[in-house]
């Protein structure tokens, strides 16, 4: 199929569907609706979610990094594979079109996309789908219900984050057996004085000791955001934490993410606060939660000594929304090598399906070649890993 012209792109609209996933929202396409060259693809991306604009007024983002995603899936030629899905975080004041991570989050809505969109046909009252992650290499499968041959969203499952209920999308992710979960070879070590677990669940994060910045966990995201020397610190750490987890100069990217983690407060596992990394999040990533899970799981690891109760594969992720089940299985093969396969159970629900518009080019600067001046990565979520 022909890439869209975009000038008839931009006139005539782009076929797009708004879905909630998980504790995220964000705008589903299928690739074959955008265009194929990726500057002319991010330049109207960044022209629908309204960025750069710290309130996107003038497109469909939500003015804040977890409402400024989007999803593009297509068909895959992988064996084994139904569907690709590509991750992109739009930056909110900064234009940027960022895919060094994945979304867990969005990644719930995926499934119950191919099936809207016909990509993979509804099998009874269950329907499984095959996932590639592009952004990351890994793959995922999502089990979710589906009525009268379309996903069904009703349902009594709650997650910290969303309010009400909906159905349950059970969500498996594995790496393949080259990626190691520990991407430096070392359960602990140090950076600018701090010890620090490097580890790669689906996502790449730090994980360090609350109490080495000074904090005890329970702080706000507020709080935490309003301290710029904690920023600094933290931001000094990921910059040499990227290169050894092989993602080379991290500082226009936001992966990895930064994790502070406490003992626990509510009777979960461990407290966290995850930095984004210069936003922190108001609950925790899907696959940051699984990194997390698994290092608790490592003897040495950071917070393994801390860590509450670990019963079977379930972890319960303190947050600063609630408490997240974080479900994972981690392995060490015979040569000492430490893998780790997550699961966990998310909702998602579609908002709406029609058209969108991408706003009129940017007259005084080119928003892709050109952003405004802001820390590189501020507003942006980058691709999870």
């Amino acid at each position: 199929m022909a890439t869209p012209d975009a000038a008839a792109t931009a006139r005539d609209g782009i076929r797009c569907m708004l879905m909630r996933g998980g504790t995220s929202k964000g705008a589903y396409f299928l690739a074959s609706d955008l265009p194929d060259d990726r500057a002319t693809r991010d330049d109207l991306l960044l022209r629908i979610m309204g960025s750069p604009d710290p309130r996107q007024i003038d497109g469909i983002g939500g003015a804040h990094p977890l409402t400024s995603k989007v999803a593009i899936v297509s068909p895959s030629n992988s064996a084994g594979i139904d569907v690709d899905y590509l991750f992109l975080q739009v930056g909110v004041d900064t234009a940027t079109v960022a895919d060094a991570q994945t979304c867990g989050n969005l990644l719930a809505g995926i499934g119950p996309f191919a099936v809207e969109r016909g990509l993979v046909p509804a099998t009874g009252e269950r329907t499984t789908v095959r996932i590639r992650l592009l952004n990351t290499g890994d793959a995922a499968t999502a089990v979710f219900a589906t009525v009268d041959g379309r996903p069904g969203y009703d349902g009594d499952v709650a997650i910290d984050g969303v309010p009400g209920t909906a159905s349950a999308i059970e969500l498996e992710v594995g790496g393949g057996p080259d990626k190691p979960l520990l991407p430096s070879g070392e359960v602990a070590e140090e950076i600018d004085g701090h010890t620090v677990t490097l580890i790669d669940n689906g996502m790449p994060v730090v994980v360090l000791r609350a109490e080495e910045f000074n904090i005890d966990g329970s702080e706000s995201p507020a709080t935490l955001e309003s301290d710029a020397e904690l920023a600094a610190r933290i931001e000094r750490v990921r910059r040499v934490a990227g290169p050894r987890m092989g993602l080379g100069d991290v500082s226009g990217q936001t992966v990895p993410k930064m994790i502070l983690v406490s003992p626990p407060r509510a009777g979960g596992a461990i407290s966290t606060r995850a930095f984004i990394p210069a936003r922190v999040h108001t609950a925790i990533g899907v696959l940051m939660a699984a990194s997390v899970a698994a290092a608790l799981r490592i003897p040495g690891a950071v917070g393994s000594d801390i860590a509450g109760a670990l019963d079977g594969e379930e972890t319960a992720i303190e947050h600063p929304s609630g408490t997240f089940p974080s479900r994972v299985r981690v392995t060490r093969d015979a040569a000492g090598t430490w893998r780790a396969t997550s699961f966990s159970v998310r909702t998602a629900r579609k908002l709406f399906d029609g058209t969108v518009f991408p706003g009129p080019p940017r007259r005084h600067r080119d928003p892709v070649a050109e952003p405004v001046e802001a820390p590189p990565y501020a507003e942006a979520e980058r691709t999870p890993r």
